[in-house]
């Protein structure tokens, strides 16, 4: 993933969460995420993007099953720091192409989120990146006042 602040390579694991990461996969090879924004940015918390629009009430045009264990799915991916996780509605089957990053967890933003939200992969390069674009100037609504901008999202093959 390149942004305006730098790159990262983020781990998938479909093991944890199939749906999730075929849906990811799904719109990242449409080119989907090029050109999109970080629309809220919450230092200390996470990172969030994926919205065509910009504002958190855009997606895809289709939802997925939420992946874990609030709504009868086992995954075990804690939201720790570069976890990333699909952002939703109320509705835990309303996943769409939204998601977030963790920046920092605490124990309650971290119990707040394990459980009730569908975490998929890791940021294995770039955690800087994480920290530069969860320190960036928001607005009263946590948009940043400077977009920040996914210019280029693709898969890379890295050898073991």
């Amino acid at each position: 993933m390149r942004t305006t602040k730098g790159d990262m390579i983020i781990r998938l694991f479909p093991d944890v969460a199939p749906e999730t990461v075929a849906n990811f996969k799904k719109l990242v090879g449409e080119g989907f995420y090029n050109g999109l924004i970080f629309h809220r940015v919450i230092s200390n918390f996470m990172i969030q993007g994926g919205d065509p629009q910009g504002n958190g009430f855009g997606g895809s045009g289709t939802t997925i099953k939420g992946e874990f264990s609030a709504n009868g799915f086992e995954n075990n991916l804690g939201h720790i720091r570069g976890v990333i996780s699909m952002a939703r509605s109320n509705n835990p089957d309303s996943a769409s192409s939204q998601f977030f990053i963790v920046h920092k967890t605490s124990n309650s933003n971290s119990n707040s989120l394990d459980g009730n939200y569908a975490s998929f992969g890791y940021v294995v390069h770039g955690q800087e990146v994480i920290d530069a674009i969860a320190t960036t100037n928001t607005d009263y609504y946590d948009k940043p006042t400077t977009d920040v901008v996914m210019t280029s999202v693709e898969f890379v093959t890295i050898s073991k």
